[in-house]
This record gives structure tokens, sequence and C-alpha cells, in this order.
């Protein structure tokens, strides 16, 4: 299915670009997020009448996932859970939990933007977390996990 994206999307295109993907994938994830649209005539003719308003607007979402990226560099969180004496966690701290505890401290953080590519922590130490704010900016944090008996 041919389809316009109207905003950037990884491995896919930029804003603008008419690619060609697989149906269920334009079906089920670019048209119901808003991401893309069908590259029909008359959609394509809207897209070039609202080009300017719409790389307006990414510019914007862009300078804010910046100016959020420039608070959040370098900073360091703890997270409390139940571990055992050998040091395990009972359980483990994903995506929620430090999303949640970024909140705690006042940042607008959404869990789906917290990367774990190793998967959740299940032990205590120090580890360093990607943030992806936005399609081109990327923050690093570190995730000090703390055990409690």
């Amino acid at each position: 299915m041919q389809v316009i994206l109207m905003e950037k999307v990884v491995n896919l295109g930029n804003l603008g670009d008419v690619v060609k993907v697989k149906d269920g994938y334009a079906r089920n994830f670019l048209i119901p997020g808003g991401h893309a649209k069908r590259a029909t005539a008359t959609n394509v003719a809207e897209f070039e009448a609202r080009r300017a308003d719409l790389e307006k607007e990414q510019a914007e979402k862009l300078a804010s996932a910046q100016a959020r990226a420039e608070k959040l560099e370098g900073l360091m969180i703890q997270v409390t859970q139940k571990a055992g004496v050998d040091g395990r966690l009972f359980g483990s701290v994903g995506n929620a939990d430090i999303a949640d505890a970024l909140k705690a401290q006042g940042h607008d953080v959404v869990k789906s933007e917290v990367r774990l590519p190793q998967g959740p922590f299940k032990a205590i130490g120090d580890y360093p977390v990607t943030l992806s704010l936005h399609t081109d900016v990327v923050a690093n944090i570190t995730v000090s996990i703390l055990g409690e008996h």
C-alpha cells in the first residue's frame, strides 16, 4: 500500500515521503496512529497545501524534545525495590518503574520513551538507560537500583 508520511517514522522515511509498506502495517499502525495517510491524489494535494504547517509543527516537537533532553541528560535516579541477600531483586525494575520515578522528580516522561534493550533489571546496581524522546533526540540517564530487605 502506498502511504504519505505525516511525520518522520524511524526506518521508513521523513515527513512528506510517499512510501510503499505492507497493508497490515499501514492499516493497523501508521494510519490509526496519525503517522501516515493513504497516498491518494486528494490526500497528496491536501498534504502539499498543509506542508508548511506540518513542517513547523514537526520543528516545534523537535525543539521541545531537545529542551527536555537537556534537562534529563546525565540525570541519576534511584529506584528502591525489595531484594534478597545476594542482591537479586524480588521482581524487576522495568520501564514503567523508571518513568514513575522520573515523574516523581517532576520530569514529563512516558513509559514508551524509556528504552531497555536488555529487558528489565533484576539485580541491584547502577545501569545506563536511554530515553527516546523523539525520533532524532535521545537522552542518557543512570538508574541506581537500591535493595530493601
